[in-house]
């Protein structure tokens, strides 16, 4: 028993630290096959080759999920916290391939993605980023607010202006959300725009607010960020 907590728990050992670097490492191997799975006209020896290491990495994050779970202090808590649900999600896709065609709800293979997530377990900078956010989080939730009550105001607006002229881009305000978006962000992708002058104007005003918007966290959150690092020093 104590050798398990040790490995799966204590990553200032050398049996902890062992363990550490190997899921480390079959995390990266299992991303990657991931991502060569998805290139066409692959051979069948190649895809056979891609499901066997599928199928070990698999059985690897599986037992190590039921591990933690056996081991922790609580498993119920675990079950449900951050990283136990990260855990099972990264290899929920695997045991759902059993009985289901996969290729006709493509989304549940992208949260073999989640396994990247599994990295922050043994990443110091997780801690500070829950500090930081931790810091801010009233402020980031008044930001959020005004973000949608902005996007709201924006695709009113620009739909005011350019309905009459561009009625296919602009049927209505909802349709209109995805310009305001775009424009808020600073993205412009240019597939939707206006050509009225006063849809010009008003997207010149939108686009000066956008820049303001995505000044405001990244101050907070940076400002966070410094003040985490002061305490661990």
């Amino acid at each position: 028993m104590d050798f398990f907590k040790k490995i799966l728990f204590d990553q200032t050992s050398r049996k902890g630290r062992t363990f550490e670097i190997f899921i480390q490492s079959l995390i990266g191997i299992s991303i990657v096959n991931f991502s060569i799975q998805t290139l066409p006209d692959l051979p069948e020896r190649v895809n056979s080759f891609l499901n066997f290491i599928e199928i070990i990495t698999v059985v690897v994050f599986s037992i190590e999920y039921v591990l933690r779970i056996v081991f922790s202090k609580s498993s119920f808590k675990f079950i449900f916290s951050f990283f136990g649900i990260i855990d099972f999600l990264a290899i929920l896709p695997f045991y759902l391939s059993f009985g289901i065609d996969l290729r006709s709800i493509r989304a549940i293979r992208l949260f073999r993605l989640f396994r990247l997530l599994k990295l922050l377990r043994y990443s110091k900078a997780i801690d500070r980023l829950k500090i930081a956010f931790s810091n801010v989080k009233n402020e980031l939730i008044i930001f959020s607010v005004a973000c949608v009550f902005f996007i709201y105001f924006s695709a009113a607006g620009v739909y005011f202006f350019e309905n009459e002229v561009q009625p296919e881009n602009f049927k209505s305000i909802f349709h209109a959300i995805w310009w305001a978006v775009a424009t808020l962000s600073t993205v412009g992708y240019g597939d939707v725009y206006p050509i009225t002058i006063g849809g010009k104007i008003f997207t010149s005003i939108v686009i000066f607010l956008g820049l303001g918007l995505i000044a405001v966290p990244t101050g907070l959150i940076a400002s966070s960020f410094g003040e985490a690092f002061r305490k661990e020093d």
